[in-house]
């Protein structure tokens, strides 16, 4: 999706929004009362919560690495190779040697194609217009 499709939320400018514009001031009074008593109850509680995040990690076991043979592979520490002198040989390039094919064509843009026969030539020019 296009940044011109989506909404005005997701803004890449990082602009913050102004202050909340209220109907009336019965409203505001109601949304500052809100506000405080909801950094009273975070004061409360904050406290707390840090405090038992803290003792909870502390009591948690550290994490400890053993970097050792997987139990079901004991029996397998050599695995013999076979004896060819190394890595395997390379294998031979394909190459046409026959006389069959009278030459390759070209269908459409990279699509070479090989021509056996002097009617396929013929068919392919047609194709191409």
């Amino acid at each position: 999706m296009t940044m011109h499709m989506c909404g005005p939320a997701l803004t890449t400018n990082g602009r913050r929004k102004g202050k909340p514009k209220f109907r009336n001031a019965q409203e505001a009074q109601q949304a500052r009362e809100l506000d405080t008593s909801w950094r009273e109850l975070q004061k409360k509680w904050a406290v707390d919560a840090d405090d038992e995040k803290r003792t909870r990690a502390l009591k948690a076991e550290p994490l400890v690495y053993k970097l050792s043979t997987p139990i079901g592979r004991t029996n397998t520490h050599h695995i013999p190779s076979i004896s060819t002198g190394g890595n395997a040989a390379a294998k031979p390039v394909l190459k046409y040697t026959g006389s069959e094919m009278l030459g390759i064509s070209q269908l459409h843009k990279s699509n070479a194609i090989p021509v056996f026969r002097q009617e396929d030539v013929i068919d392919i020019a047609r194709m191409r217009r």
